[in-house]
């Protein structure tokens, strides 16, 4: 295992932050690359944990000579949001500077002013070349970019460490959730068996959800790559990326990590990036379904929430997920479902305004158009 370490740019006079990673094996015994994040919403705990466990299998799996590919793991992709708290509360999800989403918009070169820069290198029959030029050219592109304060050097480094992955997993967690799996319809039979391991109560598809985010942009960008060459200029499989969410933000523990941990060791070993006899994936727990067809539960009304379905329970439409309490008026307001899919993700708060998003059940129907995940 080799520990690196890269240093963010300082925004302030006396601070200075660092991005450590941690990688494994060598690509060059021909398997895959890949590369995992974890908690880049700094407060998303689970992430982190099942992160840290994952680092002492596969040093063990590393040191039994059974990496055949290369691992980059980064346990804490975002120290800057770790450093966040106000009057006691974690605030890791946005850049306090700023107010950005540390996982959204995340800036890519173009697919055409990446294939332009390879120029006449690509080969008409030469797929692993092809993906080599582009990878080399994509890390020439993000070097040349340069970043103004910490938050533009934490995006930058991530990417660079990303770019030359064929597999890109983002870790992280919902508020209250049962584990489910964010990916793209190109990506999808590729991911699948890792949800299967995983035991992913649901996975939600999408080409472009609209917010940039970080395993997304890596996956649109080698899609238009390969929409732009077409069929006479082969290209592998560099586009695969999806983010795992581990269930809530209060489901840390040791024996959930644990599970967690092996589920993407046996779905490194079947990928072949790990030597070994994977165990037997099991069956889906759910069926895909469009992340355009997860239907986004709105408090209609202010008030105390009441959850009437607990979270990964698979609802018909109809059913009651929440009720709203007015304790001056008496009013009492249900909440129900118009789809027929599993009650995913909620929110952890209590107490509600009129108009707050409350949680998002899953839905074969595409029902939403425009920017499908929310900030």
């Amino acid at each position: 295992m080799q520990t690196r370490r890269t240093p963010l740019v300082s925004t302030t006079l006396g601070t200075s932050r660092e991005l450590v990673s941690f990688h494994f094996g060598d690509a060059g015994r021909g398997g895959e690359r890949v590369y995992m994040q974890s908690s880049l919403h700094a407060d998303e705990t689970p992430a982190m944990l099942t992160a840290w466990t994952l680092k002492k299998r596969l040093a063990d799996l590393e040191a039994a000579g059974r990496v055949r590919g290369e691992i980059v793991l980064v346990p804490v992709a975002n120290p800057i949001g770790l450093s966040q708290h106000v009057l006691g509360q974690f605030l890791g999800r946005f850049e306090t500077n700023s107010g950005h989403n540390f996982n959204r918009g995340f800036p890519s070169p173009s697919a055409d002013a990446l294939i332009e820069r390879v120029g006449a290198r690509l080969s008409s029959d030469d797929a692993a070349h092809n993906a080599r030029v582009l990878r080399g050219a994509l890390v020439g592109m993000l070097g040349e970019m340069s970043a103004k304060n910490e938050f533009e050097s934490l995006r930058l480094a991530l990417l660079t460490m990303a770019s030359q992955a064929d597999i890109v997993l983002d870790l992280h967690c919902s508020l209250e959730a049962t584990m489910h799996v964010y990916t793209s319809p190109a990506s999808w039979p590729a991911i699948e068996p890792l949800a299967r391991y995983l035991g992913a109560n649901g996975v939600l598809l999408a080409t472009d959800s609209g917010g940039q985010s970080f395993d997304e942009v890596h996956a649109l960008l080698w899609n238009e790559v390969r929409a732009r060459l077409g069929d006479k200029t082969p290209l592998g499989a560099p586009n695969i990326a999806a983010t795992i969410e581990h269930r809530g933000q209060r489901d840390v523990d040791y024996d959930t990590a644990s599970q967690d941990a092996d589920a993407i060791v046996d779905y490194l070993i079947a990928r072949g990036v790990i030597e070994g006899e994977a165990n037997d994936a099991p069956p889906l727990a759910q069926p895909a379904t469009p992340l355009a067809g997860s239907q986004q539960l709105i408090a209609p009304v202010s008030g105390i929430v009441v959850y009437r379905a607990k979270v990964g329970a698979r609802l018909k439409a109809g059913d009651a997920v929440f009720d709203i309490v007015d304790p001056i008026s008496d009013d009492v307001t249900t909440v129900t479902t118009s789809n027929e899919g599993v009650f995913y993700m909620r929110r952890a708060i209590r107490f509600v305004y009129a108009g707050a998003p409350m949680g998002r059940v899953t839905g074969e129907k595409p029902v939403r158009t425009g920017v499908l995940i929310g900030a």
